[in-house]
């Protein structure tokens, strides 16, 4: 597994922004977005990415911290 955005490149991706991007694309992915990056791929942005981060945390998800 390969913690940086395939976009940017920005290294050292957090648990948080691997779980939203295993969460929103799917549990099998093996590449990832920056949080600004998949904003910007889902045309949505960091704010919502990071209520509904906040969302799956309080429902218990173990893909977020």
């Amino acid at each position: 597994m390969i913690d940086k955005c395939i976009a940017c490149l920005k290294e050292n991706l957090d648990k948080n922004t691997i779980g939203i991007n295993k969460k929103l694309l799917g549990e099998s992915v093996d590449t990832f977005y920056c949080i600004d990056c998949l904003a910007d791929f889902l045309d949505t942005t960091v704010e919502e990415l990071k209520d509904k981060i906040e969302e799956f945390k309080d429902e218990g998800c173990d893909l977020f911290e």
